[in-house]
């Protein structure tokens, strides 16, 4: 007789209060049951984006741990796959997870109550934010994103940022010229195939939309995303940015902004990032966000 395995798995859209909007993503519940090659089969079958798979813990320093697959590879931390996963686990009533393990290290989780329920964050600490872009590559960029330095807003110059997983953080002047932003995706993946950054985030203080702070796009074809619905991640480095640069509004002792992205592909979604700071020093940046599970489904495995 053959014996199978049964793994619940969730279709979750992340950073949003509306079905089918924000960013989707893919969660496993009893992925301790598959081996590394099932998990990429699952996330490949599932086709979404990114897809966490969430396992127990492994040492004391954490609640639980989980990894992230895309349809061809495993990285080391999603930000909307992370909300996802918890929002799961608390809309089946399972017990909260404070500290969540993954492969690039260890989060802080939290359960927000908000007016139309409950939001999730990740603290994480604060990515790293490198040089200035310039020369040639920059207006190489400028080039594959449809854009003229004239676009540009001169109060933030454009940067690489983060640790491992980099983007190139380039602010506009406003809404409307990153709603015509038109990126060549072939030319943008030669570039991060030839040294620049694999993600290019585009966004502007001068927002078209209303209630937020911020307003982006985010083209990562290098990695098989041609436009990124919503990124936490790309969020936490402009907060570093932003931070450097003294453009983050404070509200009530607390640096925080709320950045909007995803409308341009119909999927809008909505960040809140905050910075938290001791005599000065940042010690982490925490991103939050809602989500609605769209779907749950079970898979049997021999």
């Amino acid at each position: 007789m053959i014996e199978t395995r049964c793994v619940r798995v969730f279709q979750v859209d992340a950073f949003t209060t509306e079905l089918f909007t924000g960013n989707p993503a893919g969660v496993v519940l009893d992925a301790q049951l598959l081996d590394e090659k099932e998990m990429q089969a699952v996330a490949r079958e599932l086709g979404s984006a990114d897809t966490a798979f969430v396992l127990p813990p492994d040492a004391a320093d954490h609640d639980l741990r989980v990894r992230f697959f895309t349809p061809r590879a495993e990285t080391g931390f999603v930000g909307h796959a992370t909300i996802a996963a918890h929002a799961v686990r608390h809309a089946l009533g399972l017990p909260a997870c404070r500290r969540q393990k993954q492969r690039n290290g260890i989060v802080d989780i939290e359960h927000l109550k908000v007016s139309r329920g409950t939001m999730f964050s990740f603290s994480q600490p604060p990515p790293p934010v490198h040089g200035v872009l310039a020369g040639e590559e920059f207006l190489a960029i400028l080039g594959a994103l449809g854009a003229e330095a004239r676009d540009l807003d001169p109060r933030c110059p454009a940067v690489v940022a983060g640790a491992g997983g980099t983007r190139a953080l380039l602010a506009v002047r406003d809404g409307a010229t990153l709603a015509r932003l038109r990126p060549d995706f072939g030319r943008l993946a030669q570039l991060s195939a030839a040294g620049c950054p694999p993600g290019f985030f585009i966004y502007t203080l001068a927002p078209a939309l209303a209630d937020c702070d911020t307003e982006a796009r985010m083209f990562c074809p290098a990695i098989g995303i041609a436009e990124d619905p919503v990124s936490g991640n790309a969020h936490a480095m402009l907060a570093m940015h932003l931070h450097a640069l003294q453009r983050i509004p404070e509200r009530a002792d607390r640096l925080e902004f709320t950045g909007r992205q995803g409308h341009h592909l119909g999927r809008p979604g909505v960040v809140q990032v905050g910075i938290e700071r001791a005599a000065g020093i940042v010690l982490s940046v925490r991103v939050a966000g809602s989500a609605r599970i769209v779907f749950e489904a079970t898979v049997e495995l021999a």
